[in-house]
Order: C-alpha cells, then structure tokens, then sequence
C-alpha cells in the first residue's frame, strides 16, 4: 500500500511506517498531520489515480523533527566589471513518519 502526495509543490511516495522530508511545515513535533492532495493510492484491491486528485483520500503523519537542509552557496561575477555577489542558502525541511492511508 503506498500513496503519491503532493505538499510544497512537490510530490512524496508515502508508506506505512515510512519516513519522508517535505518541505518546512508549520506544525510542532509530535502533531498530526494530514495531506489531502492524495494523487495515486495504491491498495490491496487495485491502484486509484486521481484527477487531478483521489477523491475522499488522505494521508496521515507525525511530525518527527524540523531541520534544515546543506549549505549551498550562489555566487555571481561579471567579468571585467569588479561585480562578484555571494549568497548562502539552507532550505528548511520537516521529517514526517507516515500513520495511516485511507484511501476514499
């Protein structure tokens, strides 16, 4: 039994007992959440594929941790111009462990 979500313009395979980083959340650890925007459910009697969404589908999860991702750097030069920038960067993300697919 697995799911296809999609939460921060993205999209996650979800398992039972599985653990996915999705995009920073707005929930604190130990909270349930529930992604609604089920795409594909998978189950013991056959494979859903929504249009665009699984009707009556949602998927359970708890917060494990939030954290945030490596360190990536963006530097821009113009040659002969003296223009050099340099940026840091560290994307949030949030570790959930998936409870539960009710598939509709």
């Amino acid at each position: 039994m697995y799911a296809i979500i999609r939460t921060g313009d993205k999209q996650f395979r979800a398992e039972p007992g599985s653990t996915i980083r999705v995009p920073a959340l707005g929930a604190e650890v130990g909270d349930t959440v529930t992604f609604d925007q089920v795409l594909v459910a998978a189950t013991d009697e056959g494979v859903q594929v929504g249009a665009p969404t699984v009707a009556g589908a949602t998927v359970l999860a708890e917060v494990v941790k939030h954290g945030k991702g490596a360190k990536i750097t963006i530097f821009k030069r113009k040659r002969r111009k003296n223009y050099r920038r340099k940026q840091g960067h560290r994307q949030k993300y949030t570790d959930v462990r998936v409870s539960e697919i009710r598939a509709g």
